[in-house]
């Protein structure tokens, strides 16, 4: 089934797995304010039994990040340009950066498990899609990059948590403050990817890494989400009761005494 395709942006499902597919592969799936707003939609139109998300970018990169027109004097077509969101008073463009955010901001809700498979490129605003998602699965040939900061901005999409959450604040200050290439293979080793494997292979192991996702019984798995995604808010002792509180319900909801 089809529930979008427009802006750069193709929404699929089939039974509880959505696929998101980024379009415009003669760009190596650069990213417009338009492709952003289409993402957020994605995100609301989903159907309640979808249970996980597959993100994908099409071509031989996930994307190269935000369409270089964007830097030029006049902006992207139909967008705002830098300069004239910079004359924005603060309520506006406070409200038309949260805007730009949207489509990055869904991905970790708690009722589905979103899956990244990264090829080629991911840079920038690509870095910080692929972040959004719970777990990445990667190619050997990707490379991760974050080069806002050199380009005299500030990565605010929001990857920035989820960047230190993974790697640390001193290596994520580090990739975001030179804007270095990260490969495969240290992406791996920092935790950044899920699993890396050859890249003709990337397809078949996300689609055995969503199965495995779906085998467990929906309402688990959603629990468990919960437990590991609140965790660094929480003291050991409040880990605990939440623990106990998720358990409890498990063991009413399996001898049928739920909601």
């Amino acid at each position: 089934m089809s529930l979008l395709d427009r802006d750069g942006v193709r929404v699929t499902v089939r039974d509880a797995v959505a696929s998101v597919t980024l379009v415009r592969p003669d760009r190596r799936n650069a990213q417009t304010p338009a492709m952003w707003r289409a993402l957020a939609e994605a995100g609301r139109l989903l159907p309640g039994d979808v249970r996980i998300v597959v993100l994908r970018g099409e071509g031989p990169s996930f994307s190269a990040g935000l369409d270089r027109q964007a830097f030029t004097a006049d902006g992207i077509e139909g967008e705002p340009s830098f300069t004239a969101l910079a004359h924005l008073d603060d309520a506006r463009l406070d409200a038309a950066l949260s805007g730009f955010q949207a489509g990055f901001t869904w991905w970790r809700r708690p009722d589905v498990v979103t899956v990244a498979a990264v090829q080629g490129h991911a840079v920038g605003a690509g870095f910080q899609l692929a972040l959004a998602c719970d777990l990445r699965v990667c190619a050997d040939d990707v490379t991760f990059r974050m080069p806002e900061t050199s380009l005299g901005l500030v990565p605010d999409l929001g990857g920035t948590k989820p960047l230190v959450s993974l790697v640390g604040y001193a290596r994520a200050l580090e990739i975001c403050a030179t804007g270095r290439a990260v490969r495969a293979d240290e992406a791996e080793r920092l935790g950044l990817a899920t699993l890396v494997v050859p890249a003709a292979d990337l397809a078949a192991a996300t689609d055995d890494l969503t199965a495995a996702l779906l085998a467990a019984p929906r309402d688990a798995l959603v629990e468990t989400k919960a437990l590991l995604r609140d965790a660094a808010g929480r003291d050991h002792a409040a880990q605990r009761a939440a623990e106990r509180a998720a358990q409890a319900r498990r063991f009413r909801d399996l001898a049928g005494l739920g909601e």
